[in-house]
């Protein structure tokens, strides 16, 4: 399958990167959300990114800009009809990601490839939303997506061989190394990190030991390049907590019971980065 235009739906941290990897691949991109505003700040973000390439000498000026240029910030999902691949960033909500697949197949093409860079919710169920669903796949990107090589592939019970083979060779184009798994609750990636993130939690819960202890001991003896605390700052606590409520309802087991502290933190809206206080203060 030949990709012409690519569509990102949000312009978050993981949608504009997802943009800007895809730019940089040389594609034409419309990154689509819900205001002028929201898209403003992604087109904000990808020219810091790619400002800082420039200063570190890996990107010139003149590239930078041809990259900046295949980008194109757009509000709806109405304007995402001529791509043919879309790919939904949204936040990692089930009712919203719902709505917006539930309206996008209204808009684009039968043809057209539907992916989901969620981190937890199942690809199978999200394929059920529209017709063909043999052409919904997960495209997991890890973030900051303009650096880290990996894309989780999601197939869903439904997806079919062909969508399959065009999204691996896409990635493989994107510099990035596609890992495939299986549908299930948080697949490899979240299922694996998130449990430990949470154990982080429980262990300053209980006081055992600083923040910065615990994620001294990950980094020096784990070899960990960061530690789970200050991973799950950069992710975000709220995106935590909700992949571990995933999990603890998908699974039915105690041990994906989120850590009281990750609670509090969030509804305190202490999220991370993002908010300028999560585990530790920014």
């Amino acid at each position: 399958m030949e990709f012409k235009q690519i569509g990102v739906i949000g312009a978050g941290t993981m949608g504009n990167g997802i943009a800007q990897v895809f730019a940089q691949a040389g594609f034409s991109v419309v990154m689509a959300d819900v205001n002028d505003a929201a898209v403003a700040r992604g087109l904000a973000s990808i020219g810091s990114s790619l400002a800082r390439l420039v200063k570190k000498g890996v990107q010139t000026e003149a590239g930078a800009s041809e990259v900046l240029a295949r980008i194109h910030g757009r509000t709806g999902l109405t304007t995402l009809g001529d791509c043919q691949l879309v790919i939904e960033a949204a936040t990692e909500n089930a009712a919203i990601k719902e709505q917006i697949f539930r309206e996008l197949a209204g808009i684009v093409g039968p043809d057209t490839i539907l992916a989901s860079n969620t981190s937890s919710i199942s690809l199978t169920t999200i394929a059920a939303w529209v017709p063909q669903p043999q052409r919904v796949i997960g495209m997991h990107f890890m973030n900051p997506v303009p650096v880290m090589q990996l894309v989780e592939i999601i197939r869903a019970l439904q997806t079919d061989d062909a969508t399959h083979a065009a999204i691996h060779t896409l990635s493989l184009q994107l510099g990035k190394t596609p890992v495939t798994v299986k549908d299930g609750p948080g697949f490899v990636s979240n299922r694996v990190l998130m449990p430990m993130i949470n154990e982080a939690a429980f262990v300053l819960y209980e006081n055992l030991a600083t923040a910065e202890d615990i994620d001294t001991v990950m980094k020096l003896g784990m070899n960990h390049p960061i530690g789970p605390l200050a991973l799950a700052d950069l992710i975000g606590l709220d995106t935590c907590l909700s992949i571990m409520d995933i999990l603890h309802r998908e699974f039915r087991d105690s041990k994906y019971r989120a850590c009281p502290l990750l609670v509090q933190l969030v509804a305190a809206g202490h999220l991370g980065r993002k908010s300028g206080k999560g585990f530790y203060a920014y």
